[in-house]
């Protein structure tokens, strides 16, 4: 499908160009120094799936396996291994479910909601340096143009899985 106002080789180029940021972008937070401010420091350091995760047991008091694997868009059983390193660590912990012992339940730990909110105290100062380049009115075009990005995204896994 050709964008009107692009020719098809204008379309190409735009896409691989976009492609390539995402890839750079990808690959600036998996660099060390810019991993510290996402992901923390030092012995407080997560892997980015360990605080995805941790950042939403700290949205509610208790998430079902099924639910925050859904939330985190993975397979439950990769939403297990990432709950399982956050019990080994104290940042997680497990208990039964009022309405039904059977379902399990898991949340933060005080430890965790401390070490999350650490870790996004520093990762909010690291955007806010970030986006200091970025005027009011390109920030909100940027919100919008990367949140229309995730559904498109979104909207071709889902079709394509089908």
């Amino acid at each position: 499908m050709v964008v009107p106002g692009l020719t098809p080789d204008e379309e190409r180029e735009l896409s691989q160009r976009i492609g390539a940021a995402w890839k750079e972008l990808r690959r600036g937070a998996a660099m060390a120094a810019v991993r510290d401010h996402l992901f923390g420091a030092g012995a407080d350091a997560l892997e980015p799936g360990q605080f995805d995760t941790l950042e939403l047991l700290v949205q509610r008091d208790g998430w079902r396996m099924s639910e925050l694997a859904e939330a985190l868009r993975v397979d439950p059983s990769t939403a297990t291994r990432a709950v399982q390193r956050l019990l080994k660590t104290g940042l997680a912990e497990r208990r039964p479910y009022r309405e039904d012992g059977r379902v399990v339940m898991v949340s933060a730990s005080e430890i965790g909601r401390d070490r999350y909110e650490a870790i996004a105290r520093c990762r909010w100062s690291f955007m806010e340096q970030v986006l200091r380049t970025f005027s009011a009115d390109e920030r909100h075009q940027m919100v919008s143009l990367l949140e229309r990005l995730v559904a498109a995204a979104d909207d071709v896994a889902g079709t394509t899985r089908n």
